[in-house]
């Protein structure tokens, strides 16, 4: 004993995931328990069932018993009305009426008592009614069933009398052919009683067959006498399956309709042939069951409760620490490197989480140092594009000097040397990378005003900012390359002066630094390859606009940048998206 809870013992400390799996299948015994309960409780239902089936049959035998007698009732009265019609002394029909009249006040239930010729002419009525106009009574169901089977009575579903103006109750006919005693001697007839339906739908009523349970009967033809739900059937919203019903006399069978499980019992009600079928709801005809059960069902609740309590308890367990795990390789997919969190848990769980953050660490290495090679990289390719600037750029504009002084512009030449100075003193900027806008704007008006001087009227331009984002930072020389590329490749082939406008604010919580020229403008499909850096031309321009975008995105992150928007003849307007930071020096 004392060995086996030592190597339980040993087991818990070990929590390795085959401990655990063992452990959740040792709960099977339970589930086995919850089998046995359930077969045992199904057996208990068919107990139940049975009698529900013996109880539901004796039901509708009463009520076959009670139509049995109502029709028979019926068919007397009716025999009773066809004696009194071929007794009748010497054709009187006051007699015939006094007689008809006293059966009619007899019996509440019989609407009306009619004779008719084989022409469909009204001989007699009671009680006295006029004829509804145009009333074709040969080809009434119960006048054709009297004359094809002139022996036999004739029962005709439920319908709606109209035959006589007034009221039109809801009534079964009774029909047969008779003879009536004439002045030339007997003559062929159909004798016609209406029977009030109320009393048939009545006694069905009556019938109890639980909450959802109902009787219906049909015909020998499947057609419906009576359905508690009859307007239900007549616009087709339910159905029933009459046909399975026809094939059967009497006895129980079960069927499942929509989804429900319904007991279905058949009664025939001789001579007519007419079936009673009573509909009961399996749900509801095994509520005693309960009673029978009510032990066993306590008992399963409380075990699946607690196998439901321990089977969480284990896989919460079992789940947590893998989930947690997972959550980590789902922040490592999405791009962050920063997970390092230990997983507790089994064993195994723990070997696989250590593994993975060192490989997690192993790879954030790499990519960091990958990051500072890339940017190592780039910075260098910018300092030696940036370094290729100032060279072409003075040797340009020492030439334009030279000719100047050539042709004695002294004025010019002092404005050029100037603006060269000061150009110079603000690209070094004492070696800092950034620069206000406001330096930013007084650079870039300096390389205006010297290529003015070497362009003479060629263009215009026009500086503007708001005082707010004067102070802002930026990095130094991004507008003078654009301001280049403008003058070269959007101005220089106009035949007309152009016009460069400058301009500096803010917008959306962002500064916005704008060139625009009215120069020939560029297609959209230059522009994207000027922005990705793609586009060749055979007259360079330095720094390429690519390059901007690049050095923005590189300082400031993903959501700045360059803009591009240019019509061919109309223009180019290059917008620059830097983040609103004040200078604090």
């Amino acid at each position: 004993m004392k060995s086996f809870i030592a190597s339980v013992v040993k087991a818990l400390q070990v929590r390795s995931i085959q401990f655990i799996i063992t452990t959740s299948f040792t709960l099977v015994t339970v589930l086995v328990m919850l089998f046995v309960g359930v077969m045992l409780y199904s057996k208990f239902s068919e107990t139940a069932e049975q009698n529900a089936y013996l109880n539901t049959q004796q039901i509708l035998e009463q009520v076959k018993y009670n139509l049995d007698s109502y029709l028979n009732a019926m068919t007397q009265i009716f025999e009773l009305v066809d004696d009194k019609i071929r007794n009748n002394q010497g054709g009187s029909d006051g007699k015939l009426n006094e007689q008809l009249e006293a059966i009619v006040e007899t019996r509440k239930d019989i609407v009306s008592i009619a004779v008719f010729s084989r022409s469909g002419e009204l001989l007699t009525a009671t009680p006295a009614r006029q004829m509804r106009n145009h009333t074709q009574i040969t080809e009434q169901s119960w006048f054709r069933s009297a004359i094809e089977d002139p022996h036999n009575l004739s029962f005709s579903l439920p319908h709606v009398q109209n035959l006589f103006k007034g009221e039109y109750p809801w009534v079964v006919s009774m029909s047969r052919e008779i003879t009536v005693k004439g002045s030339h001697g007997d003559i062929p007839a159909v004798l016609l009683v209406d029977v009030n339906f109320k009393e048939i739908d009545e006694l069905c009523q009556r019938v109890g067959l639980g909450k959802k349970g109902y009787v219906y009967i049909i015909d020998l033809v499947g057609n419906i006498v009576y359905h508690p739900q009859q307007q239900l059937i007549y616009v087709g919203l339910k159905n029933e399956n009459r046909a399975l019903a026809l094939k059967h006399s009497y006895g129980s069978y079960v069927e499942e309709t929509e989804g429900d499980k319904r007991l279905i019992t058949i009664k025939t009600i001789d001579p007519l042939g007419w079936k009673i079928i009573g509909i009961s709801y399996m749900d509801e005809i095994v509520t005693t069951k309960k009673e029978i059960s009510r032990f066993i069902f306590w008992l399963l609740i409380f075990v699946i409760v607690i196998v439901l309590l321990v089977l969480s308890y284990l896989s919460e367990k079992i789940s947590r620490p893998i989930k947690m795990l997972e959550r980590s390789m789902e922040q490592v997919e999405q791009g962050d490197f920063s997970v390092n969190h230990p997983i507790t848990g089994s064993h195994e769980v723990q070997q696989l989480s250590l593994r993975f953050h060192l490989m997690v660490g192993k790879v954030r290495d790499l990519m960091n140092q990958n990051i500072r090679d890339q940017e190592a990289k780039r910075k260098s390719e910018l300092e030696v594009l940036h370094a290729q600037i100032n060279p072409h750029f003075l040797y340009n504009t020492l030439n334009s000097v030279v000719r100047m002084v050539g042709i004695g512009k002294n004025e010019d030449v002092i404005t050029t040397i100037t603006s060269l100075s000061k150009l110079f003193r603000i690209s070094l900027s004492r070696g800092k990378s950034m620069i206000t806008i406001q330096e930013e704007l007084e650079h870039v008006r300096h390389y205006l005003i010297i290529q003015k001087m070497r362009y003479k009227q060629k263009f215009e331009y026009e500086i503007t900012a708001e005082e707010a984002v004067l102070p802002c930072k930026t990095l130094k020389l991004l507008l003078q390359p654009i301001v280049e590329n403008a003058i070269y490749h959007g101005i220089e082939q106009m035949a007309d002066p152009g016009m460069i406008h400058i301009k500096a604010s803010k917008s959306d919580g962002k500064v916005l630094l704008e060139v625009k020229d009215n120069g020939l403008g560029m297609s959209s499909q230059v522009r994207e390859q000027v922005l990705a850096g793609t586009y060749k031309s055979n007259s360079g321009s330095g720094v390429g606009i690519n390059n901007i975008h690049e050095r923005i995105r590189l300082s400031f992150g993903e959501g700045y940048g360059l803009e591009i928007e240019s019509e061919i003849e109309t223009g180019t307007v290059v917008k620059l998206w830097i983040p609103h930071v004040q200078d604090e020096s």
